[in-house]
């Protein structure tokens, strides 16, 4: 059952030939979750051999340098003959202009697209396993939230050597234990879970802040999330810049990583400013968040997120 992170665009506002805008694929047991949306995704993902079988796009906020590909890439899935929806998700006061986006030019897709507004502190897409919910961000001058995904948690181990000691037959009570049923054996004792079964353990989760200050709700939203895709648009000599667009150092990101207890930090949104050389940007962060957990990652560049338990 995997989970792997594609990155699609990893620079900042203005592209460079290394670096394209804001676009990072999640893919999960067969579907494709697309968060944020910058100019050329729809080329980056056949570059990088992604499939376009987006169901949701979350943006985080309305810069173009994070929604500029909605139109291309709606209007290459219906080129390919798309019969599915796609649903679109953003930050408040953003419908009208997401809607805009997908009929730029006057263009109406021929497969549903619906576009919805999520609030901070909420849950953007409720799925049947796992929640996309978000948070609060702060970036200037735009209505701006980011995402993490959560998986529930998993059914504990089941402890077989415990089962047979207990005299339930190698069979159909295994399974029925595992699922939470208590069994009966031949003799009227009855077997509960809890006899065989462990504690439940933690699925996996995956946090994008898009564009932001540090900030308290990225802490909050989960607890040591697998992966921390942070904004570290410039190295800390840089820092009064960062603070006058909205941005976050490779040091501030660094600092967010370590309150929450992240696996791994990748660093994105990587200003042109560092073309061609981002390790000021990955030094940095690893002189505050220890070991190789962070990394800047460059386009194309795939992630897999184990469960906790499996590393």
């Amino acid at each position: 059952m995997s989970m792997r992170v594609t990155f699609l665009g990893t620079g900042g506002a203005v592209p460079t030939t290394e670096r394209g805008p804001s676009a990072f694929l999640l893919e999960r047991e067969g579907e494709r979750l697309l968060f944020d949306c910058g100019e050329g995704t729809q080329r980056q993902m056949m570059r990088f051999g992604t499939g376009f079988s987006v169901s949701h796009v979350f943006v985080t906020h309305l810069h173009g340098d994070h929604v500029l590909g909605i139109p291309g890439l709606i209007q290459t899935l219906d080129f390919n003959d798309r019969e599915e929806p796609i649903a679109i998700h953003g930050p408040p006061g953003s419908k009208g202009h997401l809607e805009r986006l997908v009929e730029a030019g006057g263009y109406r897709p021929s497969f549903p697209v619906t576009v919805h507004e999520s609030r901070p502190g909420g849950v953007a897409l409720d799925a049947e396993d796992y929640e996309v919910r978000t948070f609060a961000t702060e970036h200037r001058g735009a209505s701006s939230i980011g995402y993490a995904l959560v998986e529930d948690d998993r059914r504990g181990r089941f402890d077989r050597e415990k089962a047979e000691e207990l005299g339930v037959p190698v069979g159909p009570k295994f399974s029925q234990l595992h699922d939470g049923d208590s069994v009966e054996l031949d003799d009227g004792t009855v077997i509960s879970p809890e006899q065989v079964v462990g504690d439940p353990r933690p699925g996996r989760s995956f946090v994008y802040t898009g564009d932001t200050r540090p900030v308290d709700a990225t802490v909050e939203v989960v607890d040591e999330p697998d992966l921390l895709v942070h904004d570290a648009t410039f190295a800390t000599e840089w820092a009064d810049r960062a603070r006058q667009t909205g941005h976050s150092t490779a040091r501030e990101a660094a600092e967010v990583a370590n309150r929450t207890g992240a696996k791994r930090l990748a660093l994105t949104h990587i200003s042109s400013r560092y073309a061609g050389d981002a390790s000021p940007i990955e030094r940095e962060a690893k002189q505050t968040f220890s070991g190789d957990r962070a990394f800047v990652p460059d386009d194309g560049q795939k992630v897999e997120i184990p469960y906790p338990d499996d590393e």
